[in-house]
């Protein structure tokens, strides 16, 4: 069983979860349960599994905010809402975004499959160290297969986030730093869209920059120089090891498997409209 296989399949799936963070649905709900319509229902919604923390705890591990835009969010927003009011509103919101997204999908025999597939994989994650997957994991899994396979893949999602911030420690990548050498590897948010969406201002932005440039990882252009290309590598390793455990458990051919399943049903999310222009760079769109 490779690492590559596991990355591969985490690629197929994570878009599965990530869709519902960008659609109308989601906010309406969060809106409804008595959110702000604002970032406050990305904040809450993700981290209301770990109860009403502050906004310390939701900054430290999402990692890549700015921590004073969690801050004009976190904790008010649990004196508006309960986080077991969010969740479910949340799960609301899951079951709407997959309806318009995958249509009859939902009821076929693949997606059961894929439920099952990845409810196993998750039974190789264990707790310690990654307090994102354990809070979620401590929360009711859904009877429907539907709705189970998306708790599953945000399981699996969390986990290997947890993971993959100790490597951004251990490279010595503050959140914003994590952020803007990711940019430059032309596989994942636009810039102008990173800066805004997570709350940084361009001050801030050009001194990370400059940062980088001074450890040699960034270049005049803000391209990644070799050592930052080497290091981004590193990384994505480094996440892939320590994230192996749930598709070791799986199997090759069930890794193969869901990872197949959840690329078709990516595909027919992608062509519903699951992700605005503008946010991703061409290479780095699901």
């Amino acid at each position: 069983m490779t690492l590559l296989a596991g990355r591969k399949c985490f690629r197929a799936l994570e878009p599965l979860h990530s869709m519902v963070y960008f659609a109308p649905e989601t906010q309406a709900e969060l809106v409804a349960a008595g959110l702000e319509k604002s970032r406050m229902c990305y904040f809450a919604g993700r981290a209301a599994a770990l109860g009403p923390v502050g906004a310390g705890v939701v900054a430290a591990t999402f990692y890549n905010f700015s921590p004073a835009l969690v801050a004009r969010h976190i904790p008010r927003a649990w004196t508006l809402a309960t986080p077991e009011a969010v969740t479910a509103a949340r799960l609301r919101a899951v079951e709407a975004v997959q309806r318009r997204l995958l249509g009859d999908a939902l009821a076929s025999a693949e997606l059961a499959e894929a439920a099952a597939l990845a409810l196993r994989a998750t039974e190789a994650c264990a707790p310690a160290g990654r307090p994102l997957y354990a809070a979620h994991a401590q929360l009711d899994r859904p009877e429907e297969p539907h709705l189970a396979f998306w708790h599953a893949v945000t399981l699996l999602r969390e986990y290997r986030g947890d993971g993959h911030l100790a490597v951004l420690l251990d490279a010595e990548l503050d959140g914003l730093e994590a952020l803007v050498t990711h940019c430059a590897t032309g596989k994942g948010f636009l810039p102008d869209f990173a800066r805004a969406s997570r709350g940084w201002s361009d001050a801030e932005w050009d001194a990370a920059v400059a940062r980088l440039r001074d450890r040699g990882l960034l270049d005049a252009d803000g391209a990644l120089t070799p050592e930052g290309a080497d290091l981004r590598r590193h990384i994505e390793h480094e996440t892939d090891r320590l994230d192996h455990a749930p598709y070791a458990h799986l199997g090759e051919d069930a890794t193969v498997r869901l990872a197949t399943i959840a690329q078709s049903l990516t595909l027919r999310a992608l062509s519903a409209g699951a992700f605005p222009d503008g946010v991703f760079a061409a290479s780095g769109k699901k």
